[in-house]
């Protein structure tokens, strides 16, 4: 039972430090609408969406008037695409239809996004999986609320280097596709190590095939909530820092939990996950980076950045677990650089490089995230990067991903607007030197010795 300190102590979080609920988002199960016609493909997937969806954005809103919690997002996931498009859909073009439904069926039931226009090809790709990737570009550059992921990794499998290479070309040729809007369309983009099939934040959510029919995820968020408590602990040891992480993630997710749990009862939809990340934006005091900084760093990027992310992603955890039935998703902290000002800041300063983050990813929650890059960076240099990143997965066995945004006509020390929660960023170098002999000798790299577990 919540006693009145505690309701009193969440209105102050929610009214001063930035307390939110990221968003409430319904996987809903597509396999059932796979047909041999497309036609009939894009009237199935749209009617169940609508049928299962239509109240989610009033259901989300009355929440929040109730209790009296921001619930920023209201979204869909659904079943990887590649997976219910593969019958009908013969080419790209084909596919293209299946994203088109999807945008309209967001529009109509008033979701932010729906995610899900994805294939998982950590293996092997079939035709399926192949033309939907091809697709991706065109996909994303005419709709307005479809996210696409495509998971070429995991520590059971290994890397499917093919996908990787092919990879580093469509990001380069989305951001040309959607070069009138800086390249945007690559915002929408995320490519995968070990994705989690529970995802609810996007770019990367989807459906996963071993889910119900259709659940309710939430992802919390909290960055400002954190930073405000260990501004009350400076000056402690690391024991009294981290007890006052866990116990402040204890309360954020508490918030998200009574939230999901409510959403469920009223939608009829099962309980899924909560997602503990904390998930910063562009306002300032909603910052992952200046909660490392008030942990003790200069700026984020000195040494010792990826030690203080290391501890926070893990108290975050311990703490956030106990608070809720049922945890997934992604869970920890993010470090995009465009939503996150104190990333910003630190980009700019010259605090943080590329290769600052990608040491972090080893650690974090995600990957490299949101980095607008110049324009002209290859498509073989971006697929070294996926490879990279992708390897730190496979090899620690954790989530890691790319989402990394070559600014057509940008270069480095441009900045680039995207607006809203994805706010902006600075272009950031990357390496010159050529990767094109390696990404381009095909093939699989075989998964790690410590992934034979049976």
């Amino acid at each position: 039972m919540l006693n009145m300190f505690e309701v009193i102590e969440t209105n102050n979080m929610i009214e001063h430090e930035r307390l939110d609920v990221r968003t409430i988002t319904m996987g809903i199960s597509l396999l059932d609408c796979c047909d041999s016609d497309l036609n009939v493909v894009n009237q199935k997937i749209y009617e169940k969406i609508v049928r299962y969806a239509q109240n989610l954005v009033a259901t989300g809103e009355e929440i929040a008037r109730d209790f009296g919690v921001p619930i920023v997002n209201k979204r869909i996931s659904v079943t990887p695409i590649a997976l219910v498009g593969g019958c009908a859909c013969k080419n790209p073009e084909d596919f293209v239809t299946i994203a088109r439904t999807l945008d309209r069926a967001a529009h109509e039931v008033g979701v932010n996004f729906v995610g899900g226009y994805s294939a998982l090809v950590s293996k092997g790709m079939t035709a399926a999986d192949e033309n939907l990737i091809r697709s991706i570009p065109q996909a994303l550059a005419c709709t307005e609320r479809v996210c696409s992921s495509v998971n070429v990794g995991s520590t059971r499998t290994g890397l499917n280097m093919d996908a990787v290479r092919l990879m580093g070309g469509i990001v380069r040729e989305t951001a040309e596709a959607t070069r009138e809007q800086d390249s945007l369309g690559c915002a929408k983009l995320v490519v995968f190590c070990n994705a989690p099939d529970d995802n609810p934040f996007m770019a990367g959510a989807f459906h996963g095939v071993t889910e119900a029919d259709a659940i309710i995820n939430v992802g919390v968020s909290g960055p400002g909530v954190v930073k405000v408590a260990l501004e009350k602990a400076r000056g402690e040891n690391f024991e009294v820092l981290c007890e006052t992480i866990k116990k402040t993630a204890f309360k954020i997710t508490r918030v998200g939990q009574l939230v999901a749990q409510e959403a469920s009862r009223r939608l009829g939809v099962p309980f899924g996950i909560i997602d503990l990340s904390l998930a910063p934006t562009p306002a300032i005091g909603d910052s992952v980076a200046e909660i490392l900084e008030e942990i003790g760093l200069e700026r984020v990027g000195a040494p010792g950045t990826t030690a203080a992310l290391a501890m926070l992603n893990d108290q975050v955890k311990k703490g956030g677990v106990m608070a809720s039935s049922y945890v997934g998703g992604l869970s920890g902290a993010f470090i995009p650089v465009s939503e996150d000002q104190g990333m910003i800041d630190a980009v700019t300063e010259g605090a943080l490089t590329l290769e600052k983050l990608e040491a972090m990813t080893c650690v974090c929650s995600v990957g490299l995230d949101m980095i607008a890059i110049p324009g002209d960076t290859s498509p073989e240099t971006i697929a070294g990067i996926i490879a990279d990143e992708a390897a730190i997965g496979m090899i620690n066995q954790k989530t890691t991903a790319v989402r990394v945004i070559p600014v057509i006509g940008k270069k480095v020390g441009d900045t680039v607007e995207f607006g809203g929660l994805l706010g902006y960023a600075p272009v950031m170098p990357v390496n010159s030197y050529s990767c094109e002999k390696f990404v381009n000798r095909g093939g699989r790299i075989p998964a790690p010795i410590h992934s034979f577990k049976n």
